[in-house]
C-alpha cells in the first residue's frame, strides 16, 4: 500500500515533531522524554491530572485529545505498541499540580503492564497518588460474563471526555475516578471492518479480507472479530451491532445515550452518516433518546476500512460532563448558545 512518507522507522518521531510545530498554542514537548506531550498551560491549575496514551496509528488518538477539558498529558507508542514506562512517567510528573494523577488505556498486555509500572514509579519517585481507568468496551472481544477481559476501543474517547471535564472541576481525585469508570462502565462498542491496513516498516496488510467480504467485530489492530461473510448493506450492519451493544447494556425507553460513529481511517464521512442515520432510527423505534451525537474519525487503524459505533448510557453527571468546553488540537467543543446566554 502507498503511503507518504520517508523513513518508515522515523513515522512517529517525524510525526510528533510535526504535530508540536502544528499545535504549538495547545500543546507542546517534555525535554526529558521526546515521546512525551503535555498541554501548554500544565501546572497553571491545581487539578487532578488526567494521563492518557497508546500506541501511534490511531490519531487523533491519543495524542489528538491534550488539552482543555480533556487530558493532561499523553504518552506516545510506537505504531499499534504500547508507550514504554518512561514517556508515561515523565507525563505524570510535567503535569502534576495536586500529587494525583488518572491514568486511563485500553485492555492489551503491554498497556496493563507499562501503565502500571509507570504508577508504582511515580508513588515512589514523587510521592503522587494515582488510580487506573482500564477501558473495556469492545463486546465482541469477549462474552458478557467475561468482560474483564475485553478491548478497549474508540468508546476511550468518551472515557476521556468526562475524566477531563470532571477534573476541570477541581474534584478531588476519588470523585474523578468515580465519574470515569461510571462512564467506562455505562459505554459499549462494537465495530466491522472492510479492508486491511498496512504498517510502514512492512507494507503487509494487517489483515485479509476478500474484495466481497466484510468482518464483524473486528478488532482496531485487525485483531479477529466474531464472523466473517459477505458484504452487508449498511443498514443490515447497523442493526446487528445496535443490537448487539442492547443486549449487552440494556437502556430502557426513555433513557438517554450519546452516539459515536467512528471511522478506522478510509471510510468516507458519507458511509459514517449513512449508518449514523440507521442508529438514529433503532434507537428511536426503542424510545431512547440521543442527548448528544458524534460522527467522524476519532480512533482510526491507519487507514482501515470499516467503523465502529459506541453507545454511552447517561444519567445527569455523565451529560453535564458530556457537554462541558474541550479544546483540543484535534477535538474542540464550545457550549450551546443558549447555555452561554443562560449564564
Amino acid at each position: 500500500m502507498k503511503k507518504l512518507i520517508n523513513n518508515p522507522n522515523n513515522v512517529v518521531d517525524e510525526m510528533i515533531q510535526g504535530y508540536l510545530k502544528a499545535h504549538s498554542d495547545v500543546v507542546k514537548g517534555v525535554e526529558e522524554n521526546h515521546r512525551t506531550i503535555i498541554r501548554t498551560d500544565a501546572g497553571t491549575k491545581k487539578k487532578v491530572s488526567i494521563i492518557i496514551g497508546g500506541g501511534s496509528g490511531h490519531e487523533p488518538a491519543f495524542m489528538g485529545y491534550v488539552g482543555e477539558g480533556m487530558a493532561d498529558g499523553v504518552a506516545v507508542g510506537n505504531i499499534f505498541a504500547s508507550p514504554p514506562p518512561d514517556p508515561i512517567l515523565e507525563a505524570i510528573k510535567a503535569v502534576d499540580t495536586k500529587k494525583e494523577a488518572l491514568l486511563i488505556y485500553g485492555n492489551y498486555q503491554g498497556d496493563l503492564m507499562n501503565f502500571d509500572m509507570a504508577a508504582d514509579l511515580a508513588e515512589m519517585e514523587s510521592d503522587i497518588k494515582v488510580k487506573q481507568i482500564i477501558v473495556k468496551d469492545d463486546v465482541a472481544s469477549a462474552s458478557h460474563s467475561e468482560a474483564d477481559k475485553r478491548r478497549g476501543i474508540a468508546g476511550e474517547f468518551f472515557v476521556t471526555k468526562v475524566a477531563g471535564a470532571a477534573s476541570e472541576t477541581g474534584a478531588p481525585l476519588d470523585e474523578v475516578y468515580r465519574l470515569t469508570e461510571k462512564a467506562n462502565q455505562n459505554v459499549r462498542s462494537m465495530g466491522v471492518g472492510l479492508s486491511p491496513c498496512s504498517l510502514p516498516q512492512t507494507g503487509e496488510p494487517s489483515f485479509l479480507l476478500e474484495e466481497d467480504e466484510m468482518e464483524i467485530g473486528l478488532g482496531h489492530h485487525g485483531e479477529p472479530g466474531v464472523e466473517k461473510g459477505k458484504l452487508q448493506s449498511s443498514n443490515e450492519v447497523t442493526e446487528r451491532i445496535v443490537n448487539d451493544i442492547l443486549q449487552d447494556m440494556p437502556i430502557s425507553k426513555e433513557e438517554e445515550v450519546a452516539v459515536l460513529v467512528n471511522g478506522l481511517g478510509s471510510t468516507t464521512r458519507m458511509e459514517l452518516y449513512i449508518m449514523y442515520q440507521k442508529v438514529e432510527s433503532l434507537l428511536k423505534e426503542k424510545g431512547i433518546h440521543i442527548h448528544k451525537s458524534f460522527v467522524g474519525d476519532y480512533s482510526t487503524s491507519l487507514e482501515m476500512g470499516g467503523l465502529s459505533i459506541s453507545i454511552l448510557k447517561l444519567d445527569n453527571e455523565l451529560k453535564r460532563l458530556i457537554d462541558a468546553e474541550a479544546n483540543c488540537p484535534m477535538y474542540v467543543q464550545k457550549k450551546k448558545e443558549k447555555e452561554e446566554v443562560k449564564r
